[in-house]
């Protein structure tokens, strides 16, 4: 009798059992129809080269890399060509200047040339200069085409302080937009090509600070996502089902 109910109670476990593996089945099915011509969330990212940084002192480095060429500029990053090096440099002292006197590089010659009316690259405490082929922002109209430099606290003005003893001439210096001034460093004569992917050791020096070893990284320009002629409609039809 005890044999009869054990087998008894196994048909009705199994006969339960029954409706529940074909709800699972139902729902792996549905999850793969979800799923099926999905595309990807690293198919839609695009690979990007991001610029080196480096320290010395009271100076910092950041986004340091070697500008991918544009058409119809004199720019190719070929053997026997030039190339330009884009970065932003940073004075952190409160107090003591800098300059970045020249830089190095088995690449080629590096050429350094200041804003308009400066004979150096002047690092004024607690000032952002920047390095690019032009100007990022608007500069002022009495700019020449790489702007003129952000000049220091130390600079002459014709301004004078009012009734509050506040130079307003001293406070728009002070918080002129480097961007709208950059320098310009240019690599002549380069001894090899300069491929997107690799690093290139440049050496920065400083007047104050010494000298940083920086491996500079080489943008890969604008590239676009590859899509097949399916890729839009499969997503189109997972977003309007979803």
């Amino acid at each position: 009798m005890t044999a009869l109910k054990a087998v008894t109670a196994l048909k009705k476990a199994r006969r339960r059992m029954v409706p529940v593996a074909a709800l699972a089945a139902g729902a792996a099915i549905a999850l793969t129809g979800c799923s099926s011509g999905q595309i990807s969330q690293t198919a839609d990212q695009v690979a990007a080269i991001n610029g080196n940084h480096a320290d010395i002192g009271k100076i910092a480095l950041r986004n340091v890399h070697i500008v991918f060429p544009a058409q119809g500029t004199e720019y190719n990053n070929t053997k026997g060509g030039k190339a330009v090096i884009a970065l932003s440099i940073i004075n952190n002292s409160p107090s003591v200047p800098d300059e970045l006197t020249s830089l190095t590089t088995d690449l080629g010659t590096v050429k350094i040339t200041p804003a308009t009316g400066k004979a150096t690259v002047e690092l004024a405490p607690q000032q952002t200069v920047v390095a690019a082929t032009k100007p990022v922002k608007a500069a002022s109209p009495a700019g020449d085409a790489h702007g003129a430099a952000p000049t220091s606290p130390a600079a002459p003005t014709s301004a004078k302080p009012d009734a509050h003893g506040t130079d307003h001439a001293d406070v728009a210096e002070a918080t002129t937009d480097p961007e709208a001034h950059p320098i310009l460093i240019e690599i002549t004569g380069l001894s090899k090509d300069i491929t997107p992917g690799l690093t290139y050791n440049v050496a920065f020096n400083f007047k104050q600070n010494g000298t940083v070893q920086v491996q500079v990284p080489v943008d890969a320009g604008a590239t676009e996502r590859h899509e097949s002629d399916k890729s839009g409609a499969a997503e189109a039809e997972h977003t309007g089902g979803h």
